[in-house]
This record gives structure tokens, C-alpha cells and sequence, in this order.
């Protein structure tokens, strides 16, 4: 089955009507644009050619097959208005619903007590855990399909240009942080999958994707299959320390790093948080500025290495703490002298 007629019946499957509330890759429409740019590109073309060889002649399949190699379309007008642009919406609503479906998810997850007993009465007294099983299936199937919609249409692109544009649109993609697939909201899923199954005695057949972890502190790694064509492993380890990350934060650029780590980077107080980093504050990794504002506390992650690296985790919370202890004592102190005066 074609990826066009896959695509389709996963958007009018049997969560057609939960899925009207998610953004999608318009990836149908998108096809058509591209097929009717083929037409103007190959009738471009052949007019080219017969005026430059009208002393040979040739099979039509053979004329199209040399011509695209010696004229490829580099640029093309009815693409060059519209495709790129309505592309990087779709991409970014595709990411913006991912990321806020998920901290709905992990809410459901986390919360406990009278938060828990709220969120139970909005799901209309469904049980919980049915609704989380449910949703994190949803949301893995979501982000394949999506990933590979944008991958299928922007590797169309460049077979019917001849360019690499549609390479380079990826790039624009991770620059401007809406590529699904590098979205640290994917990790915490991950680790969500994990947590709850471990929870409920290890049974996590119900969903969507395997995920398998390898805590070596010198390599920790999660791989992440979404389908046989999507295959993705997060490096673990801070790079930093070079330890597997505690408390991890990820900025907006998508480097993971421990808290401590990263407000040290920043040259803010553990106890203020990387939030409160200076918008010329860079990663320390890929030197991007104004990757703080948007950090990410890993909660799910964290809870994972809490339960898988328990003496490990013991002792990165007892230096983490003695270290808040310090730097909050020279921080009032320093308060109290500006205060008093000397």
C-alpha cells in the first residue's frame, strides 16, 4: 500500500474523531501541488529540448529521462509561494499539538491526591489508566505518521526539482525547533511508556512502541522504535559531567543536561532554575542563544533513573542538595551585605 493511501486511513481510522482535534501534514494536498509542478516542470522541458535538438529525434520516455538530467528544475514558482511556507505551519502546529498533548498526558501521570480525583471527573469517570494507555498509543502513532508524511513529501520535492531544497527545509526544520522527531516532549514519552508499565507490573504490550534503555555511565542511551522505518536513540549522558544526566533539563536546541550542569552554563543558582538564564545565555553544546527560556524539566525521565539507578540517584541528590545549601547561603548573605550596607 502506497504511503498516500496509509496516511489517509490512519487520519479516518477508529480515532477518526479524536484526531479532528489534532494538526496534521496536509500531505494529500500537498501531493497534488507537487503533480501538477511535474507537469509544468516536464512541459518546460521538452520545450527546451526540442529547441536545442531539433535535429534528433527521440522516444518521448527517453527525451523526459535526458532532459531531466541536463535541465533540472531548480526553481520552481508555484511551489516557491506556497509549499514551503504552508509546510513549516502544518510542521509547527504538528509539533505545538504534540508537545501540549503530551503535558496533558504526563499531568494525568504525575498527579496525585485532589489533582488526580479532578482529572479522573474530566475524563467522565473513565478509568485512568485505560485513558492513558489509550492516549499514549495515539500520540506515538501520531508522530510517525506525521514524521513520515514530512519526510515522503519534502523527498518528493526533490525528485521532481532535481534539488536538494527540500534537504535543506529540514535543516530549517531543527533550527527553528518544531522537528518532531528531535522534540525533547518525544523523550518524556518515552519515559512515560516505561514508568507506567513498570507500574502496572510490567505490562506494556497495550502500547504503541518498544523502548529499551542502556544506563552504562559511560554510554546511557534510550532507543526508540516508532515503526521499522523510524528508529531514534537519545544519548543519555550529560555532556558536562559526562555522567548519565540527573535532574536533566532539555533547552530548546535539544541538548539534555543536568540541572546543576546547565545553571552552572548559565551562571544562575541551582535553586533559580535554567529559566532564569539570560536570553544571551548559550548551550554549552551547540552555542544557539535563547535556548533557556523554554527549558524542559524531564519529570518522567527523572522518575525512570530514580527507579533504574536508585544508588546513583541517591547520591547525585545528596551533592545536588549540599551544593543548593551553599550557593543559597552565599546568595542571602550577599542580599543581607547590599541590604546593610557593607
Amino acid at each position: 500500500m502506497k504511503f498516500g493511501e496509509t496516511f489517509t486511513e490512519y487520519l479516518h481510522g477508529d480515532q477518526e474523531g479524536y484526531l479532528d482535534k489534532f494538526s496534521h501534514v496536509e500531505y494529500k494536498r500537498l501531493k497534488k501541488v507537487l503533480k501538477s509542478c511535474r507537469k509544468t516542470c516536464k512541459s518546460s522541458s521538452l520545450i527546451k529540448g526540442s529547441d536545442d535538438n531539433q535535429e534528433h529525434h527521440h522516444d518521448g520516455d527517453d527525451a523526459a529521462a535526458a532532459l531531466s538530467q541536463f535541465f533540472p528544475c531548480q526553481s520552481c514558482p508555484l511551489c516557491d509561494q506556497m509549499f514551503f511556507s504552508e509546510l513549516m505551519k502544518e510542521a509547527s502546529d504538528v509539533a505545538g499539538c504534540f508537545s501540549s498533548r503530551v503535558r496533558r498526558l504526563l499531568h494525568l501521570h504525575m498527579d496525585s491526591g485532589l489533582q488526580k480525583y479532578v482529572a479522573r471527573l474530566c475524563q467522565c469517570f473513565k478509568n485512568d489508566q485505560q485513558v492513558m494507555v489509550q492516549e499514549g498509543r495515539i500520540l506515538f502513532e501520531y508522530v510517525t505518521m506525521n514524521a513520515l508524511a514530512i519526510r515522503k513529501i519534502l523527498k518528493k520535492y526533490d525528485k521532481v526539482h532535481s534539488s536538494e531544497n527540500g534537504m535543506r527545509f529540514k535543516s530549517k526544520m531543527r533550527a527553528e525547533h518544531i522537528e518532531i522527531l528531535q522534540s525533547p516532549w518525544l523523550i518524556e514519552l518515552g519515559a512515560f511508556y516505561t514508568n507506567f508499565a513498570e507500574s502496572n507490573g510490567g505490562k506494556s504490550n497495550e502500547l504503541f512502541s518498544p523502548v529499551n534503555y542502556d544506563l552504562n555511565t559511560t554510554e546511557a542511551t534510550m532507543t526508540l522504535r516508532l515503526s521499522d522505518l523510524v528508529k531514534l536513540e537519545y544519548d543519555l549522558t550529560c555532556p558536562i559531567c559526562l555522567e548519565i544526566v540527573f535532574n536533566p533539563y532539555a533547552l530548546s536546541c535539544g541538548h539534555l543536561f543536568c540541572k546543576s550542569c546547565v545553571c552552572t552554563a548559565a551562571s544562575v543558582m541551582i535553586f533559580q532554575g535554567p529559566k532564569t538564564a539570560s536570553p544571551d545565555s548559550k548551550c554549552p553544546v551547540c552555542r544557539e542563544p535563547g535556548v533557556y527560556a523554554n527549558a524542559v524539566h524531564m519529570i518522567e525521565l527523572d522518575l525512570l533513573l530514580k527507579k533504574r539507578c536508585k544508588e546513583y540517584w541517591r547520591e547525585r541528590l545528596v551533592g545536588e542538595r549540599a551544593e543548593m545549601v551553599k550557593q543559597s547561603k552565599e546568595y542571602w548573605d550577599l542580599q543581607a551585605k547590599y541590604m546593610i550596607g557593607y
